[in-house]
């Protein structure tokens, strides 16, 4: 039996919504993670962009287990000389739930050219309003 091979002409695209309310982050980032990569699909190709379309809304009600709120920072770095930079995911997730949930789902997708390109489908708002209406997506219920 021949393996299956999707070439990045014949991949078809579908436009999914994830309601993030009551979802912990990190169970929440690598579900979506694995949608926007195509595993979810029987012709996954591991070189071939063959995702889909995922919006998440209501980030600001995505929950951190344990004592992560607290004890957990997101690290950055400015460029400048001593620009190391931490905010406490407590500040970060009342203030930019959305960067929360962005950053999260980056970190679990490829780090390479494939893996920006899979990057660029998602989208990412806080509440529960968004501006893919158009695009017609469809509910995608994910495991809590």
């Amino acid at each position: 039996m021949k393996t299956f091979m999707a070439k990045a002409g014949q991949v078809e695209r579908k436009w999914y919504v994830v309601d993030a309310s009551g979802m912990a982050l990190g169970r929440l980032a690598s579900q979506v993670a694995a949608v926007l990569r195509g595993k979810n699909k029987p012709t996954f190709t591991p070189n071939v962009d063959c995702g889909d379309h995922v919006i998440v809304i209501n980030t600001d009600k995505v929950i951190l287990t344990g004592k992560k709120l607290d004890k957990k920072f997101y690290t950055y770095h400015t460029g400048y000389i001593g620009g190391l930079k931490q905010i406490p995911y407590s500040k970060m997730m009342a203030e930019k739930s959305d960067l929360a949930v962005y950053e999260a789902v980056k970190g679990m997708l490829p780090k390479n050219s494939l893996g920006r390109k899979m990057l660029t489908k998602l989208r990412v708002y806080k509440g529960a309003e968004h501006n893919q209406q158009a695009q017609m997506p469809v509910e995608l219920k994910l495991g809590k």
